[in-house]
Parts: C-alpha cells; sequence; structure tokens
C-alpha cells in the first residue's frame, strides 16, 4: 500500500494523526470542497503545519483514504482469533466508516490510480479471510460473496436515514440477511 511516512518526533506524529482525523470528520460534514483552514482550525494546528504535512490538497484526500484501509487491515488482524461471524462483524461494522470516508472524498481520488488499486486489493485481503472462515463454520450463508456483502454494506451506508439509530438498525437487519 502506499503510505506517506510519518513523522519521526512524537509532536509531529500527534499534529499528523490529529490532521487526519479533523480532516476525515470535516470531509464527511462538507465534502471535498471543506476549507483547509477549517480542518487545520479542527486539528489545533496552523495551516503551515497542515502544508508541510500535505504539501497538495490531493496528498491529504490520499493520507485520510489510505488511513482509512489500514485501519481495516489492522482490525482485520486483531479480531482473527474471536468467533467467526463476531470477528466479521465486528470488521464489516468498521467498514461502514471506510465506505463513508470514501463517499465523502471519493471524487477525489483516482479510481485508477495504483495507490487506489493498492488499498482495494490490500482491503480485500485483510477481510476476505473473515469472511472464509465465517462461511466455513456456516455462519455465513453459502451463496453469498465477499464482495456480495462489501456491496450490501457500502450500499447502506450510502442511505438516508432519520438518525443513526435507523442506519443501525438497517444495517443490523443487513446483516442477519448474510447469517446462514
Amino acid at each position: 500500500m502506499t503510505e506517506r511516512t510519518r513523522p519521526q518526533r512524537a509532536d509531529a506524529r500527534r499534529n499528523y494523526d490529529a490532521l487526519l482525523r479533523a480532516a476525515r470528520e470535516v470531509f464527511a460534514v462538507k465534502g471535498t470542497e471543506a476549507s483547509l483552514e477549517e480542518i487545520a482550525r479542527t486539528a489545533g494546528v496552523g495551516i503551515g503545519t497542515l502544508y508541510r504535512n500535505f504539501p497538495a490538497r490531493q496528498d491529504l484526500f490520499e493520507a485520510v483514504y489510505v488511513g482509512e484501509v489500514e485501519q481495516l487491515c489492522r482490525l482485520a488482524d486483531e479480531v482473527a482469533a474471536r468467533p467467526p461471524w463476531e470477528a466479521l462483524q465486528t470488521w464489516l461494522r468498521a467498514f461502514v466508516g471506510y465506505a463513508a470516508t470514501k463517499r465523502a472524498i471519493k471524487e477525489a481520488l483516482n479510481m485508477e490510480s495504483a495507490m487506489f488499486m493498492n488499498c482495494r486489493a490490500d482491503m480485500y485481503a485483510a477481510g476476505q479471510p473473515l469472511f472464509d472462515r465465517a462461511q466455513a463454520a456456516g455462519v455465513v450463508r453459502a451463496d453469498a460473496s465477499f464482495d456480495d456483502v462489501l456491496r450490501m454494506v457500502s450500499g447502506i451506508t450510502g442511505g438516508s436515514y432519520v438518525d443513526d439509530a435507523q442506519r443501525e438498525r438497517v444495517l443490523t437487519m443487513a446483516l442477519a440477511g448474510a447469517r446462514a
């Protein structure tokens, strides 16, 4: 996966991580047209710190996206020892956050780029074993594929809901439909 090198000094790492968190939040609300000044302000740093870490707007979009995929990959490792359905469901619920971030910055991502293709491959490589294990254990429908389930969850995240509780109910119902 293409990854920007995180700063080595502790304060620089904190600023970098704060900028990524702030960018995720601000992009989720305002999309790709969000002000970089607002992102820096939300992160509690100056605009110069943002530009030092992300010289171009595109660098920030890509770092946010790569960060989401890295989190999904780490989570797959963390939950792998749990019971099959619990592991898969935990990962899929985290996938919801990834899908929301991707949707917010999709227009800024080059879906044909090596970075995007590598991230997609890494994400599938992380989640597929969880799905395969759950399917082998008989807790996921035999006629479902990993791609089917990801598309279902992605579709749910793109819908409009009255509130977060409604989105959670719809996701819970959909995941129940994926069970064997």
